[in-house]
């Protein structure tokens, strides 16, 4: 195999570090559990939602009835209790699957419900990813028992890069989705401008919090285009973030901004990606070290105290470049 291919290839095996996945899976996994803590309020209020409204979807297809209260109750309870196991890296051979599974059962059963919520799929992907790979060797409970945490390998370079590879095809598509359906029209922010003004003027009707500059910003309909094709810019621009670490850089701070610009005009809260959790996998796929060393030092004093102290000293590998 040569040429692009091959290219690919090795950058997709190239070796990592045992602590970049562990960074991953602990940030990743930390968020899905906030996540359910925080929408166990709402969770709550769906139970109460009429058979009527039940329409299935995903991986809950064939269940013509919606499950039991309990039964709901059960699976958030474990994925909560499951994710938590993932983050301190505890038995994660069978903390990581329960994990995925039970998070991708509680988000399909609540898209059930009628409205289709996109926002959480990248984060079931996620944790797919982390639950079927080595994520526990460093950084972990199970690695206390280790007596070293392992040399750099391609087992936990690929994981990186596949999240990363599942980051970036998430804003590729979206983008495709928007000259597909929107066309010449959306080049030129007429669509962009509807779709701004529709949403807000539906959520002033129903109560809804809706932004306080949107109207200001509809007057000046030559800003449109610009933030129109902006939006191109990083959606379809995406894959550009896997060619060097620079590009990760740019691409992951204009992909923030453009979270930060959909809060600002339509109040809509894409949580994963501005946590900069979403994006994190991006940053780690060239090589770059971990960021916030002091934290780093931290953690690895704590899942390092009771190993072999001679062993760990000598082959775990410093956090550099």
């Amino acid at each position: 195999m040569r040429g692009p291919a091959a290219r690919f290839v090795n950058w997709l095996t190239a070796p990592a570090r045992a602590e970049r996945l562990a960074m991953l899976r602990i940030l990743v996994a930390g968020y899905g559990v906030v996540w359910l803590i925080v929408r166990a309020p709402h969770l709550r209020t769906v139970t109460a939602f009429t058979e009527e409204r039940w329409r299935p979807i995903g991986v809950l297809a064939g269940v013509d009835a919606p499950p039991s209260d309990g039964l709901v109750l059960v699976v958030v309870v474990l994925a909560v209790l499951s994710g938590v196991a993932v983050v301190v890296g505890w038995r994660h051979r069978v903390a990581g699957p329960t994990f995925a599974v039970t998070l991708l059962l509680v988000t399909t059963w609540r898209n059930g419900w009628g409205q289709i919520f996109h926002t959480e799929n990248l984060l079931v992907l996620h944790v797919m990813v982390l639950a079927i790979v080595p994520a526990s060797a460093a950084w972990s409970l199970d690695a206390r028992r280790r007596a070293a945490v392992p040399g750099p390998s391609d087992r936990f370079g690929w994981p990186i890069r596949v999240m990363a590879l599942l980051t970036v095809s998430t804003y590729f598509v979206a983008g495709v989705a928007k000259i597909r359906y929107g066309g010449a029209d959306w080049l030129d922010g007429d669509v962009l401008a509807h779709q701004i003004a529709f949403d807000n003027v539906r959520k002033a009707a129903v109560g809804s919090p809706a932004s306080p500059i949107a109207g200001v910003l509809l007057e000046w309909r030559w800003l449109f285009t610009p933030m129109a094709l902006s939006t191109l810019v990083v959606e379809l621009g995406a894959p550009f973030a896997l060619l060097t670490s620079r590009t990760a850089r740019l691409w992951a701070g204009a992909a923030w901004l453009f979270h930060v610009g959909i809060v600002v005009t339509m109040v809509i809260l894409f949580a994963y990606p501005l946590s900069l959790v979403a994006l994190t996998p991006v940053l780690l796929a060239h090589g770059g070290d971990v960021p916030l060393p002091r934290v780093r030092q931290w953690v690895d004093r704590r899942f390092r105290r009771g190993q072999s102290g001679g062993a760990a000293a000598r082959e775990a590998p410093t956090l550099h470049r």
